[in-house]
């Protein structure tokens, strides 16, 4: 009989065998359902980071598991050298759904970024006119869209960019939620796409102004420049509409969709734009050998149709309230902001001795919800979008009674 990995064991294999590009909070989980997770001693947690919003419909949805396991039985993988039965009925599908012309699908949230920002360069020497190699895009400062060469060299991010240049040039970085800056830099000609978050989850959930979207929309239009929505992480109901852009009534020009887009199951991304922009590549300039598989479309169907017939947007709308007046009337001093929207928030601690947000998280940990730091004093709380009122206050009282035991 096999000897039994424990959790110290198995932290210990992949510290020996792994990479070190992660440092995980200290728990093993072996198993997950709805909100829940178990660790390999059987304990039980709220999981309330969703692998970063991936896994906003719950854990093994049994929709989703089923497409999966149906299709897995029938085609995985054909790569694009041939058609398959599945991609053109996902594209349909992924088109009607959110209203645009054409789906490039791909795999990774990074990896639809990337394809973003080929789309928008190339529109803007075909399209707009720009001189060859010239356009250039802006980003934001604190920005998150992946870790790629490519796009952490249009991050402002040390722990992201540093010691791993030279850099792609081509990128202009102004700060967040600030309309004079953005019209500033839009008025150098080369300027061909606005690429943004609507909310920046990375770096602690920081919801700009009311109106901002909006009005950076309308410059971005004024100019004739490509408004690009990295919609990875605020995307599929996590703030409470559809895309967090459709709180402002903007449509991109462009979409990148990644995580959620397949409940967590398997990893599904894509970027959503009309004939315009998206026939700017043709026939062998762009694509991915696991891009747009059967597998892929028959999961991303099933994920979607779960966010729509369980009325996941309102249910993130309504308890995202509950959750942020709950913490915000908490009286005490170590939280000392709540911001977020839907079920996307996020607080700023402040501890005393020496005590930091990550001991906070590992104090959440033992009591039954698992959370992550991000940027220092930050702790993101993202719940799966299936989450009841129930389930939620009972989540607040351990995050309180975490809270109160570093007074």
């Amino acid at each position: 009989m096999s000897e039994k990995l424990t959790s110290g064991m198995l932290i210990e294999m992949e510290d020996k065998y792994g990479a070190h590009n992660y440092h995980p909070l200290p728990v093993v989980l072996s198993s997950g359902e709805g909100v829940y997770v178990w660790d390999v001693e059987g304990n039980k947690y709220f999981d309330f980071l969703s692998a970063y919003s991936a896994v906003n419909q719950g854990h093994c949805h049994p929709k989703i598991v089923g497409a999966l396991i149906d299709q897995a039985k029938k085609l995985t993988l054909t790569s694009r050298a041939f058609y398959n039965d599945s991609l053109g009925v996902w594209e349909k599908y992924m088109a009607e759904y959110f209203g645009y012309d054409k789906m490039l699908p791909m795999n990774t949230g990074a990896e639809a970024d990337e394809t973003a920002i080929k789309l928008c360069r190339r529109w803007a020497y075909d399209v707009k006119g720009i001189e060859k190699y010239k356009a250039k895009i802006i980003v934001c400062n604190n920005n998150f869209h992946g870790r790629t060469i490519t796009i952490i060299s249009a991050s402002t991010d040390p722990d992201s960019y540093e010691g791993y240049g030279p850099f792609t040039p081509g990128f202009v970085k102004i700060p967040y939620n600030d309309l004079n800056a953005l019209e500033e830099a839009l008025k150098d000609s080369n300027v061909a796409g606005f690429l943004v978050e609507p909310i920046q989850g990375e770096a602690g959930v920081f919801v700009p102004d009311d109106g901002y979207i909006k009005k950076a929309y309308d410059l971005c239009k004024k100019n004739n420049v490509l408004f690009i929505a990295d919609e990875v992480q605020t995307g599929i109901a996590r703030t409470g509409s559809l895309l967090a852009c459709d709180h402002e009534a903007v449509r991109p020009d462009i979409v990148i969709l990644g995580k959620a887009l397949s409940g967590g199951v398997i990893p599904i991304s894509a970027v959503l734009a009309d004939d315009e922009i998206m026939l700017v590549i043709k026939p062998g300039e762009h694509g991915s050998t696991f891009g747009g598989n059967p597998l892929a479309a028959k999961v991303a169907m099933a994920a979607l149709d779960v966010v729509k017939n369980e009325n996941l947007a309102d249910n993130a709308v309504r308890l995202g309230e509950i959750f942020r007046k709950e913490l915000s009337v908490f009286n005490n001093e170590t939280i000392k902001i709540v911001r977020g929207k839907g079920l996307l928030n996020a607080i700023v601690v402040d501890l005393k001795n020496g005590k930091t947000a990550w001991d906070l998280c590992v104090a959440m940990k033992d009591n039954g919800l698992l959370a992550k730091p991000t940027h220092g004093d930050k702790i993101r709380f993202a719940p799966p979008l299936v989450i009841n009122e129930v389930q939620l206050r009972e989540s607040i009282d351990i995050i309180k009674e975490s809270v109160k035991s570093f007074e």
